[in-house]
């Protein structure tokens, strides 16, 4: 409960940012219809509800928020991480949601809303795990395996930040999901994986004392909703943003998925 309340509090501290705009001179899209992609992998933000099945999670109630006060529609569909970026650059998709930290070589290819939620990358580790304790210590066992997916901003930290900069390492196993690197810490086939805190959260609150997060944080990170360049959404959106930044939907949004919900449950 603790580093819930600690994440909950990081997350606050965005959401009470200045602001630009007020619900009431939000523009009207006239009831256009937006598609939104997401990888539906990354929990809290997005994901399948193991329970129901339906596609949850705190970006979820966000955009269906700023759809309602931008007067749009939104049609969800389901892409890779890998496919993602490319894919909303090459305007397949209006939108892209599922985490995605503000950085600017990505900003070659998609433009960013402002930031919705600031994050910390920590270190997941099994519930058990004794052999380190930070990244320091990680990096000095030989043996040690980090699981990431390729292109993401853990897979970068764990090249620049854990290991000794080498991209090609061994000690890195890459995987398709983010997911997929979870289950194979579980598993034991991998020794950490980097998350920022809000995945991190969602992993450790469901898995039962199974997965833990050890060491200090390796850094913060700001996410932000992707467009094709130069797309008239961004402005609106942004609004809404601000709007529900303002009005305290965001942290509503946070204490619902960050300290209320839990998964499995």
């Amino acid at each position: 409960m603790l580093f819930r309340r600690a994440v909950l509090a990081g997350l606050s501290t965005l959401a009470l940012l200045p602001f630009a705009a007020h619900a009431d001179a939000l523009p009207d899209l006239g009831g256009k219809s937006v598609v939104v992609v997401t990888e539906n992998a990354y929990p809290p933000l997005q994901f399948v509800d193991p329970k129901s099945g339906q596609q949850i999670g705190w970006e979820y109630d966000a955009m269906n928020e700023i759809a309602k006060r931008l007067n749009f529609k939104v049609e969800y569909q389901n892409t890779s991480w890998d496919a993602m970026i490319q894919a909303v650059s090459d305007n397949q998709y209006n939108i892209g949601m599922t985490g995605i930290t503000i950085k600017d070589d990505r900003k070659e290819k998609v433009d960013f809303s402002e930031p919705y939620m600031r994050s910390q990358q920590l270190m997941l580790v099994r519930g058990d795990e004794t052999r380190f304790t930070d990244a320091k210590s990680f990096s000095a066992l030989e043996s040690g395996l980090v699981g990431a997916q390729p292109g993401t901003s853990p897979f970068y930290t764990a090249v620049y930040e854990v290991l000794d900069g080498n991209e090609q390492n061994p000690r890195i196993k890459l995987f398709e999901t983010f997911g997929a690197t979870v289950q194979a810490l579980k598993a034991g086939d991998v020794d950490l994986v980097l998350t920022d805190s809000t995945a991190g959260n969602g992993y450790v609150a469901a898995s039962g004392g199974a997965l833990k997060i050890v060491g200090e944080p390796l850094g913060t990170e700001d996410f932000g909703f992707i467009f094709p360049k130069g797309s008239d959404l961004v402005a609106p959106v942004n609004a809404a943003i601000s709007a529900l930044k303002a009005d305290g939907t965001l942290d509503a949004l946070n204490k619902k998925w960050f300290l209320d919900y839990k998964m499995g449950e």
